[in-house]
């Protein structure tokens, strides 16, 4: 049985995309989330091994999702991925607690690699 993952993201085709790239590679996908809001809830239910975290996203921006599963469990792993490459916002992201930060479009490898180097 491989690493439990929790996918949010706020369109269901990239949830879509992330599942099959993730269970291609061994990984369990336990909860899809589509804002933050969601996110911090099933978080909590499931406790996931590692999260992919979309940054913008309505109710609750990723950001903000991130500091409440940081604050909830501090030893949570947390890659974000994103269309929004901007620097402030990557970097505000890893001083949140993410692990690391990918930019959409992305090459599947890309995801299995961060998941792998977080500790998935």
């Amino acid at each position: 049985m491989g690493k439990k993952v929790m996918i949010t993201d706020d369109t269901a085709f990239m949830r879509m995309t992330l599942r099959n790239i993730l269970e291609k590679n061994g990984y369990e996908v336990v909860a899809e989330a589509e804002d933050g809001v969601q996110a911090v809830e099933k978080y909590g239910q499931h406790k996931p091994d590692l999260v992919t975290m979309d940054i913008t996203m309505p109710n609750m921006d990723g950001i903000t999702a991130i500091k409440k599963i940081m604050a909830e469990d501090p030893g949570a792993k947390i890659v974000v991925v994103s269309a929004m490459g901007q620097k402030a916002l990557v970097i505000e992201a890893l001083n949140s607690g993410a692990k690391d930060f990918i930019v959409k479009p992305f090459q599947p490898d890309r995801i299995v690699e961060a998941l792998q180097k977080v500790g998935g």
